[in-house]
C-alpha cells in the first residue's frame, strides 16, 4: 500500500480521461511512463541476450559441429562485442540501424558453419519483432 490517496491541489480528477495517471500533461498512447526508454531497454536486451547466445555457442559448435577455425572463433567473438557495444549505444537513433546491420553480418557469419546461419535467422527474427515494438510504441 503507498499510502491514503488525496485530491488533488486544483480538485481535477486524473483517474480517467486523457490526463489520466499523469499529472503534468497527457498519458502516452502505450500507457508507458517512459515508452522511448522501455523501446531501448527492449534493444538492448535483444542485443545483450544475443552476444549471451553467441559466446555460448563457441563451444557446442567446436565439440558436435566439427571444424570451428580460429578465425570463425574471432568472428563470433568480435559480433558479441559489438553486440554488446551497440545494446550500451540504443539512446543514439543509428544504433537500431546497426543492430539490423549486425544481423546480417550474423547470417553472413553462416558461411562459417550452419549452425551461425541458424542463429542468425533466429535472432533476426527477434529483431524484427523488437522493431515491430518500437514502431507500435514509438509511432
Amino acid at each position: 500500500m503507498t499510502g491514503p490517496e488525496r485530491e488533488p491541489a486544483d480538485g481535477v480528477d486524473r483517474t480517467s480521461g486523457p490526463d489520466a495517471g499523469t499529472p503534468g500533461g497527457p498519458q502516452h498512447r502505450s500507457g508507458l511512463r517512459d515508452p522511448e526508454r522501455a523501446v531501448r531497454g527492449l534493444g538492448a536486451g535483444t542485443l545483450v541476450l544475443e552476444a549471451l547466445v553467441l559466446l555460448l555457442a563457441i563451444q557446442p559448435i567446436r565439440v558436435l559441429g566439427g571444424d570451428l577455425s580460429g578465425a570463425a572463433v574471432g568472428v563470433v567473438v568480435a559480433l558479441a562485442v559489438v553486440a554488446v557495444l551497440l545494446a550500451g549505444s540504443m539512446r543514439r537513433p543509428w544504433a537500431w540501424n546497426a543492430g539490423t546491420v549486425l544481423q546480417g553480418l550474423l547470417l553472413l557469419a553462416g558461411l562459417l558453419h550452419w549452425s551461425l546461419f541458424v542463429l542468425g535467422v533466429i535472432f533476426a527474427l527477434v529483431w524484427a519483432y523488437a522493431l515491430h515494438v518500437r514502431r507500435v510504441i514509438l509511432g
